[in-house]
């Protein structure tokens, strides 16, 4: 196995800090999922009430067939648990992988949690494990998830039509984004004016 992407901790400066999944944070998740709207949202996999232990056992056996490594996300202020997100679709050969399977309480939105969390995962791809690509992947009606990737400056490599069936048996059509290595600074420094303008409550 190659061992492209595993376990880290990263801490940010001001909002978030994401820290290895692991069976213990299920009773907290399960409390921030109690909270959370992720039941109205059809077109993602985020768990759900009830279904928190299966969520987090699936991503995990991803995790040990080294296929990814999923994160928690915690406030840093005070360190409550407020989402998940991964790097997985790991391609070592290529230096290539996926960032996604995201998804945040409610008051963390419209904060700077996500950006700062997007600043550590793709520090940690370009800057430490020397990725060439970092991909985005939503389903094409997301417009929510779609408008905050290419808010990160990510450009859509195009819609794999039919790509996938769902559990009710509808076909998703996925939008496929990416960053290069080469748009990494300029992604970088959008990413950090943007935590600056909510520092200045802007």
């Amino acid at each position: 196995m190659s061992r492209f992407v595993t376990p880290v901790a990263l801490r940010g400066e001001r909002w978030a800090r994401v820290e290895p999944l692991s069976v213990e944070h299920i009773p907290e998740m399960e409390e921030t999922v109690r909270h959370s709207d992720n039941e109205s949202l059809w077109f993602t996999t985020a768990p759900t009430p009830g279904q928190v232990d299966q969520w987090v056992h699936r991503m995990l056996e991803m995790q040990a067939g080294d296929q990814g490594v999923t994160f928690v996300v915690r406030r840093l202020d005070d360190g409550a648990l407020v989402g998940s997100t991964s790097m997985f679709h790991v391609d070592a050969a290529n230096r290539r992988l996926e960032i996604g399977h995201t998804w945040y309480a409610p008051s963390v939105r419209r904060t700077g949690v996500n950006s700062e969390t997007k600043l550590l995962l793709l520090g940690h791809a370009f800057d430490t494990l020397g990725c060439v690509a970092v991909e985005f992947r939503t389903h094409f009606f997301n417009s929510a998830s779609r408008a905050a990737i290419e808010r990160l400056g990510a450009k859509l490599d195009g819609v794999l039509r039919s790509h996938q069936i769902t559990a009710d048996g509808v076909r998703r059509d996925t939008a496929v984004y990416s960053i290069i290595d080469i748009e990494w600074p300029a992604v970088r420094a959008n990413l950090r004016y943007r935590l600056d303008r909510y520092e200045q409550g802007g």
